[in-house]
């Protein structure tokens, strides 16, 4: 799961300095596989903060990624078997400019209830669209379901995503098996056993302040592939713990029934940057980053998954120039790769579900 400083020096012809990551979330300059600049999460974009509840009854939680001053936004949904909250809004054309947070919580469709304490704890502080009577947070959401793993059906309620929100700060995002990826597996396609997602984030900052960074729940039906080297990384294994090529599979014509139904998958997340982009710029880089997603989750947007991202602007730098919008494109699709690769190698065995790591 990444290269020594030794054997990329040998491969360079060159030595490589300490301190370079030379992992999934390495320097762009540092691998030949492109991984996100060290330490860049989602919080690394000024005006978000994360919070994450997990559940303790089983694995599964919620995750909250708040906007206390507002962010522009938009959304893609690609997967045929979503469960979300208030996307309506985000349609470039209606009322509504900013949002305030997005909940991003498993339990199926019991776990958009999460979104509902997160509002609650916005309201408290005063956080959301201006009225009369107080202001009204805006808060969409989206769901994974996860009801499979562990014992019993507890799903993230009110309680959760207020807890959720309450934790929210600036520190580096936690990752692995904690909230929203708590639950998340993946490689479900009917061949072999079905192995470990989790909670990831990684991104990009350029030498001009620019950042764009995501964070992503790792739940697919298809398996895990890094795109910078063509590597599978997780997915269906089988009875000695060793990887299935489940396109390959496929792709020879051989037939499965999947390991799950209708919705019981869902890789969901949020990109964010911190330059100033309209509600239609937002619109339109939600579905790029969906690129991102298909290259690192072989096969992607199955109509048993509800594949979700959104896409948040924090205006907190200056509007994209013309020569500027092919890097910020490219950016976020390789956040979401980066990110989906952060889950897979953060996860920990939970539940009876290998890890990458125990491979």
């Amino acid at each position: 799961m990444g290269w020594t400083r030794r054997q990329l020096g040998r491969v360079l012809g060159t030595s490589v300095p300490a301190g370079w990551a030379l992992g999934l979330r390495g320097s762009a300059s540092a691998t030949p596989r492109q991984a996100a600049t060290p330490g860049v999460t989602l919080t690394s974009v000024d005006g978000l903060l994360v919070g994450h509840h997990t559940l303790p009854e089983r694995p599964t939680g919620c995750t909250a990624i708040l906007a206390p001053g507002g962010a522009s936004a938009g959304v893609a949904v690609r997967g045929a078997a979503p469960g979300t909250r208030e996307l309506a809004l985000l349609e470039p054309g209606n009322t509504v400019e900013e949002i305030h947070a997005v909940t991003l919580s498993g339990g199926s469709a019991f776990g958009l209830a999460a979104a509902d304490g997160v509002v609650q704890r916005l309201r408290e502080d005063g956080v959301g669209f201006p009225i009369p009577g107080g202001p009204v947070p805006i808060v969409p959401a989206a769901i994974l379901f996860d009801l499979n793993v562990g014992e019993g059906a507890r799903a993230p309620d009110d309680d959760a995503g207020y807890a959720a929100a309450a934790a929210a700060s600036s520190s580096p995002v936690e990752q692995g098996c904690v909230g929203v990826g708590a639950g998340a597996t993946l490689g479900k396609m009917g061949f072999g056993r079905p192995m470990k997602g989790g909670t990831g984030s990684a991104g990009y900052r350029f030498d001009d302040g620019t950042v764009v960074a995501a964070l992503v729940a790792t739940n697919g039906l298809g398996d895990v592939r890094n795109p910078w080297t063509g590597e599978l990384v997780a997915g269906a294994i089988d009875e000695h713990n060793r990887l299935i090529n489940v396109e390959e599979r496929f792709l020879r014509g051989e037939l499965r029934e999947p390991a799950s139904g209708p919705g019981q998958n869902t890789t969901i997340g949020v990109v964010a940057t911190n330059r100033a982009l309209t509600k239609t710029q937002c619109h339109r880089l939600a579905s790029v980053a969906h690129d991102g997603l298909a290259r690192a989750v072989v096969p992607a947007h199955s109509r048993l998954d509800g594949d979700t991202l959104f896409m948040l602007a924090t205006n907190q730098a200056p509007e994209l120039a013309d020569n500027e919008a092919n890097r910020l494109d490219a950016a976020v699709a390789a956040s979401v790769s980066a990110a989906i690769l952060a889950a897979v190698e953060a996860a920990t065995s939970v539940a009876g579900f290998t890890a990458a790591r125990d491979l």
